[in-house]
C-alpha cells in the first residue's frame, strides 16, 4: 500500500455515510434536495452521497453536475439541470478536495444568483490552506498540508482512496 494514503476505501465509505446522515439531519423537513457535484470527482462524490441519502431517507434527491473551468473559474459556469429545477430548494454543493477554495467559492457564487431555501457545502478533504474565506459545512477529514503537497482522491471500481503527493 502507498505510504502516502490518507483515506482508504473503507474510510471513504464511512465518511460518505456520515456526511449523508449530516445532510439528512440538516434537510430533514425538505421533500426534495439537490446534490450538486462539481464536475469530475466532486460529481462522483455527489453520486455516492446521493445513493446513501436515498437508502436512509425519504427525501427525493436530484443530482446535478456543476461544470466549472478550474483553470479559469471566472468563465461561465453551467449545470446539468436548469436553475428552475433548484430554485427555492435545499441545495448541497459537493467537491472532493478543498484546496485554495477557488472552485468552491465560484460554485457558491453561481448558486447564490438563484433563491434557495437552504445552501450547504461538502468536501471529502479540507486542506486548511485557503486563498478565499470559504468553508465546508460538512467534511470527511481536515488535513494541514504544506503548499507543496497535493491531495488526490481516486474513485475507482477497484476501491476508492485518497493520497498525499509531495
Amino acid at each position: 500500500m502507498n505510504p502516502n494514503i490518507i483515506l482508504t476505501h473503507e474510510e471513504i465509505q464511512h465518511k460518505i455515510r456520515r456526511i449523508a446522515y449530516q445532510i439528512y439531519e440538516t434537510f430533514v423537513n425538505e421533500n426534495t434536495i439537490v446534490i450538486a457535484g462539481i464536475s469530475k470527482n466532486g460529481y462522483v462524490l455527489a453520486e455516492k452521497i446521493s445513493a446513501v441519502l436515498e437508502q436512509i431517507s425519504t427525501i427525493e434527491v436530484v443530482l446535478c453536475e456543476v461544470l466549472i473551468d478550474k483553470q479559469n473559474p471566472r468563465n461561465p459556469i453551467s449545470t446539468s439541470i436548469s436553475h428552475e429545477e433548484y430554485e427555492n430548494k435545499g441545495l448541497v454543493l459537493v467537491d472532493d478536495v478543498l484546496n485554495s477554495g477557488t472552485t468552491l467559492v465560484f460554485g457558491v457564487k453561481h448558486f447564490l444568483e438563484v433563491p434557495l431555501k437552504k445552501f450547504k457545502t461538502v468536501v471529502l478533504v479540507d486542506r486548511n490552506h485557503k486563498k478565499y474565506p470559504v468553508k465546508a459545512d460538512f467534511k470527511g477529514i481536515s488535513l494541514s498540508t504544506s503548499l507543496q503537497e497535493h491531495v488526490q482522491v481516486v474513485f475507482d471500481t477497484a476501491g476508492d482512496y485518497a493520497y498525499l503527493e509531495y
